[in-house]
């Protein structure tokens, strides 16, 4: 359950200077539910709230077990029921009900990948509200999926050029949007996801003998967790002793398994996830890593990449998307797209060879991103007094 054991140590109310607004957020998913948007609008609508802004999540549930409304972290939820139950489309009908039913000084639709944000988009429009939207782009297991997007994002153009900003995670993504949609870049934004990796006393770890190599992520098919396990008996011949964990759990789970225990890796490949919440845990873990790999098809910030940055990790990256950009700020190494199992081998023993350690970063933190968006919220809100 959602608990206030994770109050920032730097309150939000150092840093906002605008009044109080009520604000709605509007997502497929939200906690106890897991994953990069429902962690992103958790942070940032909580710190909003401890700042004296009224703030609404506006969410579904498909099993129909959760609350449909209660106040956690000082944050209104409120879920509606959302179909089919054993799909990701969620329509959610309720959603245009709800925002129908009260005045909201701006809403903000977190992703735009179900049909959670047409729906919350046109509601807002009927009801004159302003709107802005945030991306939180990814990939999907399914090439059919993929296959849809250029049309969906066709289709929810019209919605999407009458938004008062849109929104980026990383200039990547707010790139793509706009080349894609047609519409100006000077209409987006970018507000990097944060981080609240804590601080953590790093002890050298020897790995000449047995480097450990962490693959991070989900664990779904597109992540690509399966190229550094084929890679992997190719990183054995140079590094006997080396051990790979695969960090992240997932649908994708018991294909990996399988996978480890055909190439007879069972003895040199954990898969194990670090729960959300625990993030010393993952701070260690990065910490003790030889190299990190994030081979995904997708990622529009790759928070996970950007955490092992800031503790001076090297990382591996597969060519393609916003991993792309961290490799053209030669703070990472990047392989091509369906490189073989051996050309990945050959990156992960050459970087383990000669790693590329990156500069001291400071990463942006949840305060930080909440305070952008707060000054998001009251720019638009402020252009709309004074029409």
């Amino acid at each position: 359950m959602i608990s206030n054991a994770h109050k920032s140590d730097h309150p939000l109310t150092d840093t906002a200077t605008t009044p109080p607004q009520r604000i709605l957020m509007a997502t497929a998913r939200y906690f106890p539910l897991m994953g990069g948007t429902e962690t992103h609008v958790y942070e940032v609508a909580r710190r909003m709230a401890a700042a004296g802004h009224s703030v609404t999540v506006l969410t579904t549930d498909l099993t129909g077990k959760l609350p449909a409304r209660e106040t956690a972290a000082g944050v209104e939820v409120i879920r509606v029921k959302a179909w089919p139950a054993d799909r990701d489309f969620y329509f959610a009908p309720q959603v245009y009900q709800v925002i129908g039913q009260r005045r909201w000084d701006v809403i903000h639709c977190q992703g735009y990948h179900t049909l959670v944000a047409p729906l919350a988009m046109f509601a807002a429009l009927r009801a004159h509200t302003p709107y802005v939207l945030t991306f939180h782009s990814g990939g999907h297991s399914s090439a059919a999926r993929n296959s849809m997007r250029g049309t969906q994002r066709r289709i929810l153009r019209p919605l999407l050029v009458r938004a008062n900003r849109l929104i980026g995670v990383s200039h990547f993504e707010a790139d793509f949007f706009s080349e894609n949609l047609h519409i100006p870049r000077s209409r987006f934004v970018v507000v990097p996801n944060g981080s609240n990796l804590p601080k953590i006393d790093v002890i050298p770890v020897r790995h000449e003998d047995a480097p450990l190599i962490v693959s991070v992520g989900r664990l779904e098919a597109y992540k690509r967790h399966q190229d550094a396990i084929t890679a992997f008996p190719h990183v054995l011949k140079a590094f006997p002793g080396a051990r790979l964990r695969i960090a992240g759990g997932g649908p994708y789970e018991s294909t990996l398994r399988d996978l480890v225990s055909t190439l007879g890796l069972t003895e040199k490949v954990e898969i194990a996830g670090i729960p959300a919440t625990d993030r010393e845990g993952m701070a260690r873990l990065m910490s003790e890593a030889a190299l990190v790999t994030l081979l995904s098809e997708y990622e529009a910030h790759p928070v996970s990449v950007m955490e092992a940055l800031s503790l001076r990790r090297p990382v591996l990256v597969a060519d393609t998307s916003g991993l792309r950009e961290l490799a053209e700020r030669g703070l990472v190494r990047s392989i091509p797209m369906d490189s073989s199992p051996e050309i990945v081998g050959a990156a992960i023993v050459h970087n383990l060879r000669d790693p590329l350690l990156p500069p001291a970063i400071a990463l942006p933190t949840w305060d930080d991103c909440a305070a952008n968006l707060l000054a998001v919220y009251a720019e638009v809100v402020g252009q709309r007094a004074s029409v």
